[in-house]
């Protein structure tokens, strides 16, 4: 149904359909389709049921207006209205129901908005105008030179060192800056904070791609994302944790390649375990970005990450990213012997700034819209620079590669430097 990327024949199709139950209804509806521009007699009888019959056999407008009051199970109507209705549609519901849960489920299942009976004039307006604006927002169709896409996967060297926060920041950077469609997809089933940073609903999107593998298509996309923005979707998860998630990752790389399809660029949060399970994932990833911190730990599995990239994804870029750096210089281990013990440089330094974190968590927003101007945010905006400079480049570049790793004790590669302060120049 509703979807940013993608309008096919829109111009072809009615401005506006309404299917509604109540004569009320009707008269609240005419004025303001009047006032907009659109036929009253588009708004006929029926509500959804007779909506489905009528779009099974003609051309979906580009505005569809649904009742859903005489409704008995509106989640699976509205599934069965998606089947008859062309991507592209913008679909406003209304009912009976105040519940915030069925509002939820409604959105994520694709419409676009759901008002509350009964409606006012005002309601009806606002909604109209949203609908209208998000039919005539640029998209990625219409462009007359395709860009190419720009496909990262972010990846935690451990735990806790930042990685979705990276993550979900060069995603708002690449869709709110750049204005590039972007697609940020947490693979994170259980505990994913893709949606939650953004402050949005999950939704089931992922999980029943993970269920049913099968389903997925552009039009399932177009479903299952949910909008932070015009040009920001996620997909994400908050599956159960009393239940496993079993699959052989083929949903997952389906997932990425619709989404490349439909999306200019494609963030992938990629859980560094699941380079162990599902090492396909990364074969069609240009570029790869190693997030870890200035710890003995850290550099222990930043090296063994990157020497995974090098024999099983000789083809992908690979830039390393210290997060949280104090900027009193109290680490675990300097940036000099850190960048001795991984063979390569540090190609992004994060300050710390926890005052910009905490902001960040109560606005639900990124770190990199919170925290606009900050040094923080700062490094996220090279980095998200330099992916979509590399993106169509990532064939051509090889130079970030990490060298092969020689054996020995890892703190014998240290030797200890840290231990002892310099002399002051």
């Amino acid at each position: 149904m509703n979807a940013p990327f993608s309008a096919k024949g829109a111009s072809h199709r009615e401005p506006f359909v309404a299917y509604v139950c109540d004569e009320t209804t009707v008269e609240a509806l005419r004025p303001v389709v009047t006032e907009m521009g659109w036929a009253a007699e588009k708004v006929n009888k029926g509500g959804l049921r007779n909506a489905v019959q009528s779009l099974s056999v003609s051309a979906s407008p580009q505005i569809l207006f649904v009742d859903l009051s005489e409704s008995g199970d509106p989640l699976n109507d509205i599934n069965a209205l998606a089947e008859v209705c062309e991507p592209g549609t913008v679909v406003i519901a209304a009912g009976q129901v105040n519940d915030v849960r069925l509002y939820r489920d409604l959105v994520v299942s694709g419409i676009q908005d759901y008002l509350l009976k009964p409606l006012s004039p005002d309601m009806l307006r606002e909604a109209f105008t949203h609908a209208q604006a998000m039919l005539n927002a640029p998209k990625m169709t219409e462009s007359g030179v395709e860009k190419a896409h720009c496909s990262t996967a972010v990846i935690g060297a451990r735990g806790g060192v930042g990685a979705s926060t990276v993550a979900t920041s060069v995603a708002w950077i690449l869709s709110e800056r750049s204005k590039r469609s972007t697609a940020l997809l947490d693979l994170d089933v259980h505990f994913g904070t893709g949606a939650l940073a953004l402050d949005l609903e999950p939704g089931r999107g992922l999980t029943d791609a993970i269920e049913n593998p099968s389903r997925i298509d552009g039009l399932f996309i177009e479903r299952a994302m949910v909008r932070s923005s015009d040009t920001l979707s996620v997909l994400s998860a908050e599956a159960p944790i009393n239940s496993p998630i079993l699959t052989d990752g083929a949903a997952f790389v389906q997932l990425q390649e619709e989404m490349r399809a439909a999306f200019e660029c494609t963030i992938v949060d990629l859980p560094r375990g699941m380079l162990v399970q599902h090492p396909q994932l990364i074969t069609d990833v240009q570029i790869a970005v190693v997030v870890t911190e200035l710890t003995l730990a850290a550099a222990r599995d930043t090296i063994r990450i990157l020497s995974w990239l090098k024999s099983n994804a000789p083809q992908t870029q690979v830039f390393v990213v210290a997060n949280r750096i104090h900027a009193t210089g109290l680490t675990e281990i300097t940036r000099r012997d850190f960048e001795g013990s991984i063979e390569r440089r540090i190609d992004f330094l994060i300050p710390f700034d926890q005052k910009l974190a905490a902001q960040s968590a109560k606005l639900g927003k990124p770190m990199a819209e919170a925290g606009k101007g900050s040094k923080t945010v700062a490094p996220l905006g090279d980095l998200s620079s330099k992916l979509m400079t590399c993106g169509d480049q990532a064939d051509d570049e090889r130079g970030s590669a990490p060298a092969a790793v020689k054996g020995g004790s890892l703190m014998g590669k240290f030797a200890f430097k840290s231990i002892r302060p310099k002399a002051k120049k």
